[in-house]
């Protein structure tokens, strides 16, 4: 059976992703974008919720703990198990502490905190930056086949900048939710300097601004949510479509 990951960010605002479409019209050069070479901030503790067969019930949950204020995915720990991880807390105790309120009014049972630099999926913590980029890489993989929803809000798929905050956010790092956030917080990579776990940005809507977003698996590939009516996907740099609309890169890691 095919690995696929139904997975969702709730309560999330709109940005606005883009990608293919049929007739599509030729953009105007693109603008130049700002540099920025700080890396991204690191998540602190967060709590992991759920055993779920049925990947709806760890959407509602999801759901749920985005309505008390809390930012939550879903993800697939292994085939056929679906988890919840919520929240951002300084110290172990500050996110137990939540925890248990939430499992005393009943809206969670069995929880475990998570450490700022356990990844998902049951992958080894990165001992350095290249076994971070791989754990961006294998995540950004297990949601492949989940549909596009613009706004990326619900249970039935991710907007293509909620889903690279998805990925950078299972692995503990604090992106930001907007595509146009997104391009100006990281720095900028040259093409051929490319590497695994970077975000690549595209003008998609014939403005010249960025609008569309993937993430970098190597190999002249990357993962994206391409828009309504398909699935997140891989493809390829090199595409007559992405080619002609391809802003540049941005790296967040040291």
């Amino acid at each position: 059976m095919r690995r696929v990951l139904h997975a969702a960010l709730a309560g999330l605002i709109l940005t606005g992703c883009a990608g293919p479409r049929t007739a599509p019209p030729a953009p105007p050069a693109p603008r130049k974008a700002q540099t920025a070479a700080a890396p991204l901030a690191r998540l602190g503790f967060t709590i992991q919720a759920g055993a779920f067969a049925q990947v709806e019930n760890a959407s509602r949950l999801a759901e749920t703990l985005q309505a008390r204020g809390l930012d939550a995915v879903y993800y697939a720990a292994q085939p056929g198990l679906f988890r919840v991880r919520f929240g951002d807390f300084p110290t172990k105790d500050a996110a137990r502490k939540r925890a248990e309120a939430l499992r005393a009014s009943g809206v969670i049972q069995e929880f475990y905190v998570v450490a700022p630099e356990e990844p998902p999926m049951a992958r080894p913590a990165p001992a350095d930056a290249e076994g971070l980029r791989a754990n961006l890489v294998e995540t950004a993989r297990s949601y492949l086949g989940v549909p596009y929803l613009w706004g990326g809000t619900t249970a039935r798929g991710f907007d293509c900048s909620g889903l690279a905050m998805a990925v950078y956010r299972l692995n503990g790092l604090r992106l930001p939710r907007s595509t146009r956030e997104q391009f100006e917080a990281g720095e900028k990579v040259p093409g051929d300097r490319l590497r695994p776990g970077d975000l690549v940005f595209f003008a998609t809507t014939g403005t010249g601004d960025v609008s569309h977003v993937g993430i970098y698996i190597g190999d002249d590939y990357f993962i994206h949510a391409p828009n309504r009516g398909r699935r997140i996907a891989k493809d390829r740099l090199g595409d007559t479509y992405y080619r002609d609309r391809y802003l540049g890169a941005r790296s967040y890691l040291v």
